[in-house]
């Protein structure tokens, strides 16, 4: 029975309606024998002109349901109008056949008498049941059997858009809602288009008995700090928890409300947003000639994004990686089209001449300088080179900055700077002091430097190496349950950068307010939880994800930090702090550069590490000197 109804889901809708005539035309007979036999209170049957006039009441039917759209809805997702449909069909097809029969056997008083008017009204009456309650029945049969090969759901909300998304998924191939959660109880305990609003604690319960393997937020409208109290609810359930878009998306048309969307760990912050300027972004941006080293990066590409939307007059990408070059360049290419001059350049941030060519052709006003190596592993064990990219590249950016003129250069820096205890830190510690010395002999160009964070989802972020190891059955590989880090999404981010380039003045060095710091622990668990999966240890030896702890790496920190003398000032905006920063002066910090030059150049480790130290007086080395050709000298 059940391969049957399968095999009637897939027919093809041809035959399907073929089928459904067949059907309706057996009933249509059915139907007016028994309106006879409830007439004359005994089995009947017509003869003579009346079992003609039974026999071929079909043709009379058919057409009349065919025009009422009767074969055109599909049985599974039948609703009140398919349903009102029927009742305006079967009400034609009484009274055409009533009159035709009248007609006929007017002539015959003798015949006519076997058939009295009530026939006509039960016709009527059995026939719009009839052909409903087949629908209706094969509707819960079909739905039942489609519904075992769905992914069982429940709807976090009972408000209008739980109610909408559940519309939008009778008609889904993949959900079969079960049930909606409200919180409220003046609702609990009813039901909205057949399907059970209960409380979060009796769904607890339900969970194993029913199957239920995923949540569907449905509260765009909600605070995000309301989002993040329900999401810490949902995690330890470890269900797939997916949410409808926010408010704010849908009434921009940006998103319908169809789009489901799994949950992201940004999700779980639980940090405001506060909006920047859109008019000094857009008035500092528009017209101007934009250059972003590092382009092709995670950083560097949404920075083009966002800059791409502000409308400059030319855009320049600036970028080592060949491939990384054409990845950004095409993407702004066919999501600008003419509408934007884009310009790839290749080229290294330690390459000066280059650097001075392309800033004096195209007479660059904007620079955003994220050209960096940022993974501090990969720094540790190539620190020669580190060096030389993050501190000559940034002195060589900003020597051409000066010399052209350019209006304002931003350094993207890091919270790794702060009392650095690796090379990638200290680095860039020494690129913010040059540009800060910059500043300090007098300049054209504004120098600042914006100090953040770990974004989610960048290269070498936590994020996608977890979300890596969760699809590959784990384990998950934790440095130590203690580590913490800071984080924001790339395009607020960004978005900051650029809001900071616009109110700074020249030698600041801004941090971003990125709230408290995520422990690393919790944030590996709850996307174990949120994939639907449940964490293997020892009180749970049969769960699916394992933690495992591989201990600090060199140069890692447990936990990092935004300001090195902890004082700082307010700005125009409430999410860019000015911290108050010592720096060493050109006289001081020139011998240090040339010296550095010279010590990358005969790849010379531990003045490297030496003068280090020295320009960046709070770097306090966690560990060996780890370049892997400092290691292969020496053994």
């Amino acid at each position: 029975m059940k391969k049957m109804l399968q095999n009637l889901i897939h027919l093809n809708h041809k035959y399907k309606k073929i089928l459904m005539m067949f059907v309706d035309s057996f009933f249509v007979i059915i139907v007016l024998i028994a309106s006879f036999s409830l007439r004359f209170s005994e089995f009947f049957i017509p003869v003579n002109k009346l079992f003609w006039l039974v026999l071929v009441s079909p043709l009379i039917a058919i057409p009349v349901f065919y025009f009422f759209d009767l074969y055109r809805s599909i049985i599974r997702f039948i609703g009140f109008s398919e349903l009102w449909n029927i009742v305006k069909a079967a009400t034609v097809y009484a009274f055409i056949w009533g009159l035709l029969a009248l007609l006929i056997m007017f002539p015959e008083p003798v015949s006519y008498l076997k058939l009295p008017r009530s026939v006509i009204l039960l016709n009527w009456f059995l026939a719009t049941f009839t052909l409903a309650g087949i629908r209706i029945f094969a509707r819960y049969l079909l739905t039942d059997i489609v519904a075992t090969s769905k992914i069982n759901v429940v709807i976090y909300g009972a408000g209008a858009s739980g109610i909408d998304l559940h519309a939008s998924l009778i008609k889904s191939k993949s959900y079969h809602v079960l049930y909606f959660i409200d919180d409220s109880s003046r609702i609990q305990g009813r039901s909205i288009n057949g399907v059970d609003v209960i409380s979060f604690i009796k769904f607890k319960k339900l969970i194993k008995i029913k199957n239920i393997q995923e949540v569907l937020l449905a509260m765009p409208s909600s605070s995000r700090s309301r989002s993040k109290e329900i999401m810490s609810i949902l995690t330890p359930l470890s269900l797939i928890v997916k949410s409808l878009p926010s408010l704010h998306e849908l009434l921009e048309g940006k998103v319908s409300i169809n789009d489901l969307r799994e949950i992201k760990i940004k999700d779980l912050l639980g940090r405001p947003i506060t909006p920047s300027d859109e008019f000094q972004l857009t008035s500092d941006n528009i017209g101007n000639v934009v250059m972003v080293t590092g382009a092709g990066g995670s950083i560097g590409s949404e920075i083009c994004r966002q800059i791409a939307s502000l409308k400059p007059d030319i855009l320049i990408l600036y970028e080592h990686n060949e491939f990384s070059l054409y990845s950004i360049f095409e993407e702004l290419k066919y999501d600008f089209k003419d509408a934007l001059k884009v310009l790839p350049i290749l080229g290294s941030v330690t390459n000066t001449t280059r650097l001075q060519n392309v800033l004096k052709e195209f007479k660059v006003q904007t620079i955003y300088h994220a050209a960096a190596y940022k993974h501090v592993p990969m720094v540790e064990y190539n620190h020669i080179e580190g060096a030389e990219n993050n501190i000559i590249g940034t002195l060589s950016c900003a020597e051409a900055a000066n010399e052209a003129n350019v209006n304002t250069f931003v350094l993207i820096s890091t919270d790794k700077a702060v009392r650095p205890t690796n090379t990638m830190g200290a680095t860039k510690r020494f690129a913010e002091l040059i540009l800060q010395s910059f500043s300090s002999r007098g300049s054209n160009t504004k120098f600042i430097a914006v100090r953040f964070g770990n974004v989610l989802g960048s290269s070498g972020s936590v994020i996608p190496l977890f979300e890596k190891q969760i699809k590959g059955g784990g384990p998950l590989t934790i440095t130590d349950p203690k580590m913490e880090r800071f984080f924001m999404t790339i395009s607020e981010a960004v978005e900051l950068v650029i809001q900071a380039g616009t109110i700074g003045k020249g030698g600041e060095i801004f941090i971003l307010n990125m709230g408290e710091p995520v422990s690393i622990l919790e944030l590996a668990k709850k996307m174990i939880n949120l994939s639907g999966l449940q964490i293997k240890d020892s009180k749970n030896p049969y769960g699916d994800i394992e933690i495992q702890y591989t201990g600090l790496r060199p140069g890692e920190k447990l936990f990092e930090e935004l300001l090195i003398s902890n004082s700082s000032m307010p700005t125009s905006h409430p999410m860019i702090i000015n911290a108050i920063e010592e720096f060493i002066s050109w006289n001081e910090l020139e011998p240090l550069l040339d010296e550095l030059k010279v010590v990358i150049k005969n790849y010379n480790h531990e003045r490297l590490r030496q003068l280090l130290c020295q320009a960046v007086p709070h770097f306090n080395p966690q560990s060996h000197i780890s370049d892997v050709l400092y290691k292969s000298n020496n053994k």
